[in-house]
């Protein structure tokens, strides 16, 4: 076959064993096609491939022009984290239950793939965000997210109160049970069940969206991505938790400062020529069922 693609990378942990044959139907078909073929390393304890074919995520960024991700949007948030540092491209095939991000029928891989493995495919560029964590100054953890960060205490039914800043300015103080910093794509993921709107993919745009607030006028904000925001928690008493894609758990103490911005990385999400952006919303949020 024809292809831009030379090396391509198979990824993703399955939830159920039988979602594995879609591994092995992908495998048998591209090396069929004379395409060299990396399969993620911590897929070998489910599936046997030649020793030489398995890589790491890291490796596959570098190596591969294309990776297939095949489960649900969890595993194309933990990898499209890494492979944002390199310039592979990336499809999802949904093995999962919602699948936004993971937009392929398994029933039909190869049919809705072919194509795209021929060079008929549309960029869908994501960009992501990175928490830094400061202790007086000096940065201490940090981390990325494509969907969301996520500010809660690390006890339970408990609020925090925080002063928010946007651009270096003091936007508004609040108290809640949390705060979440949601990217375009992360608005049809945990901020929108906290009320927060949904934005298409391709706006330049950051939703901040507290969760439970403790007033009825509080909402949730959107702003331009370019802004940074900044976290203090001055009458806080409780230790937080800064959670990346609900994947990645950073602690936080109240003293420290926390900064989200858009990071400068992006993933190259791609799709299939016929993929509708609008329509597998409506479809994923039942908007086209009839309510009577």
């Amino acid at each position: 076959m024809d292809t831009p693609f030379k090396c391509i990378g198979l990824i993703g942990l399955p939830r159920k064993l039988e979602a594995i044959e879609t591994h092995q139907v992908l495998y048998d078909w591209l090396v069929k096609q004379g395409i060299q073929v990396l399969v993620e390393d911590r897929l070998a304890q489910y599936i046997k491939f030649p020793v030489s074919q398995y890589a790491s995520l890291e490796m596959i960024g570098e190596l591969a022009d294309l990776a297939i991700v095949v489960g649900g949007d969890g595993n194309m948030l933990r990898s499209a984290r890494y492979l944002s540092h390199y310039k592979i491209k990336v499809i999802g095939v949904n093995r999962g239950n919602l699948g936004f991000l993971t937009d392929i029928l398994h029933e039909q891989v190869i049919e809705q793939l072919s194509p795209v493995i021929a060079g008929q495919y549309d960029d869908d560029p994501r960009f992501l965000l990175e928490v830094s964590i400061y202790d007086h100054g000096t940065l201490i953890n940090s981390g990325f997210a494509v969907n969301e960060i996520v500010v809660t205490p690390n006890t339970v039914a408990h609020m925090i109160d925080y002063d928010v800043y946007i651009n270096e300015r003091n936007a508004f103080s609040q108290r809640a049970d949390g705060l979440i910093i949601a990217t375009p794509t992360g608005s049809t993921a945990y901020s929108l069940s906290a009320g927060g709107p949904i934005l298409a993919p391709h706006l330049d745009a950051l939703i901040i969206t507290p969760m439970f607030p403790h007033s009825l006028a509080i909402r949730p904000l959107v702003i331009k991505s370019d802004n940074p925001i900044h976290l203090k928690f001055p009458t806080t008493a409780l230790d937080l938790n800064i959670a990346c894609d609900s994947q990645i758990i950073l602690p936080v103490k109240p003293s420290q400062d926390v900064i989200i911005r858009r990071s400068v990385y992006e993933f190259n999400l791609i799709h299939s020529k016929n993929y509708d952006y609008f329509n597998n919303l409506s479809s994923k949020l039942g908007w086209s069922q009839k309510m009577f």
